[in-house]
Order: C-alpha cells, then structure tokens, then sequence
C-alpha cells in the first residue's frame, strides 16, 4: 500500500502547484517557436498565446505525393516540457518519407491551465494537420499520433475521447488519430491525488476508461521498473484494447525507469530500439516502406 502512495505521489509531482511546497519557482521558460529543419506553423491562438506546430519533411519528397504523418506531444506532467523532445524521432520518420509534426501546447506552469486544456489542445493540432493536408502533402487518413508520460496521455486521449474540442472549431474535421505510438504514457487517471486535483472530472480524461471498439491500432514502449507511471496502466490499457477488439502492442523494456526512450540517456541505446520498433510499427501499417536488409 505504502508503495502504491509513493507511486501515485512521484507520478503527479509535477502537476502540483508550486505554493504546496511553500517555494518561490523560477519563471518558466516558453518553448521555442522555431526548430532547425522545420517548418513552423501557428495552429492556435488563445488570447495573447501563439501555439506552434514545428513540421519536418524530407527535402527530396514528391511533390505530388500523399504522405503519411506523425503528431508528437512532449511529456511534462502537464505542468512543463519541452518541444525539443521528439526533434530526434521526428527528424528520423522525416527522412523515412513522413511528414513528422510536434505540437506545442498550454502546459501549467507556463499558462496556468489543468489538463483539460492540454487535451483541447492537443485535439486542436490533429484536426489542424487533418484540415491542411493538402497543402502539406499529408494523407488525411493516415495520420499518427505519439508522445511520451502526459504527451503519451494527450495522445491517447485525442484517439479515444469524445468532446472536449475548443469552441469555434469545425467538428466535421475529425480530430482523432488513425494510429498511436506510445512511450511509457499516462493512461489510467483514476489514481487518487490527480482525482484529489481534478475531482471526479478525471476519469473524463482518463483513456483507459474510454477505450471503444473501433479505437485506432497502437504500440506503447514501458519500462518494468517505471515507478512515475507504473507498467500497470500499459498492461490494463492493452488488455480492454484487445478485449474491444482493437490492436494494441505493449513493449516491456526490463528494469527500464520513466524516460528511457529519450534521446541522450545513456548510450541512446533504448531511443535507437524504440525508434526502431515505431518505423516497424508504421511498416506494419502500410504508412512505411520496409528498408532493404543490410548485409
């Protein structure tokens, strides 16, 4: 039991407001509008805040040519993060003939929103890149999304849950995904401190109770040893996927901690295996061509 508390508490740290613990924070740092390689695009504007989707193509594509496309969002307990998190997925899918998009979104500490607002926002940048295909080149039904903890959460949730789009958009443009590529992502929100924050308006966001036959084909990538996000929720996830019918694959990377699919831990190992377990993923799905074998 007291595991499970320590668990709970380590998972939602970041999504607590700073006057818990009684500390001045320093002020947050906004991300970047631009990114090198990329392309970027306002796809939102509330109030004075401009959100940007950075888009990166191969120079060399087909003009002509419908291609598929992958929305990132970046993790960061819905309180921070930074776009610079999936420039390294994005760049390799890039040159593997996707369009690879990562999304800016409202976060906590920079604009003082809950999660309800990271999910509007999220669903805003995959309708975007739905209506504007044609311009960019994109295939409209074969759009991925992926992200990692809370961007694996905002993800899921543009897949499975209904509502919740900002006011104003037009809702005959679908703002669900065709497929999803999880990293280590929160799932189940019926944990006890995010429903002490949110009341019992947290399971609304919570994907594993909106699973629904139907949902789009997924892989996540966990580790066993994640204490933030415990593999649980991946497990139970993947289990009411299958038990509807859908297609769900779940990794297990061994004694693996939160994060370890990220670019620059260690000797980047686990990135190069995810990535190269989500090209294969995407293979599977006819959105890739399978590369030629090195010999």
């Amino acid at each position: 039991m007291r595991k499970n508390i320590i668990r709970i508490t380590s998972m939602l740290f970041l999504f607590l407001t700073p006057s818990v613990y009684g500390q001045q924070q320093p002020a947050p740092i906004p991300n970047p509008t631009s990114l090198p390689g990329a392309e970027s695009r306002v796809y939102k504007t509330i109030g004075e805040v401009k959100l940007y989707l950075h888009i990166f193509r191969a120079a060399d594509r087909a003009k002509t040519e419908k291609l598929p496309a992958i929305v990132f969002f970046f993790g960061g307990g819905w309180n921070s993060g930074s776009v610079n998190q999936f420039v390294k997925h994005s760049e390799r899918l890039a040159s593997r003939g996707m369009v690879a998009v990562i999304a800016d979104y409202r976060v906590k500490s920079r604009h003082g929103v809950t999660p309800f607002e990271c999910v509007a926002d999220a669903k805003s940048a995959i309708r975007w890149v739905r209506a504007h295909a044609g311009e960019l080149g994109i295939d409209s039904n074969r759009i991925a999304a992926g992200g990692g903890s809370a961007g694996g959460h905002l993800a899921a949730a543009t897949a499975l849950l209904r509502g919740l789009d900002e006011k104003g958009e037009d809702p005959k443009v679908s703002s669900a995904p065709n497929a999803l590529a999880l990293f280590n992502p929160a799932l189940d929100l019926s944990v006890l401190r995010l429903r002490e924050s949110l009341g019992e308006r947290a399971m609304e966001i919570s994907p594993l109770h909106h699973v629904h036959k139907g949902a789009p084909p997924t892989i996540i990538f966990h580790g066993t040893a994640d204490t933030t996000v415990p593999i649980k929720q991946a497990e139970d996830f993947c289990a009411a996927m299958k038990k509807h019918g859908n297609r769900c694959e779940l990794m297990p990377y061994e004694g693996r901690t939160h994060g370890f699919f990220n670019y620059g831990r260690g000797d980047n190992a686990d990135f190069k295996a995810t990535l190269r377990a989500t090209d294969e993923f995407l293979v599977s799905l006819g959105y890739l061509k399978r590369e030629p074998a090195i010999k």
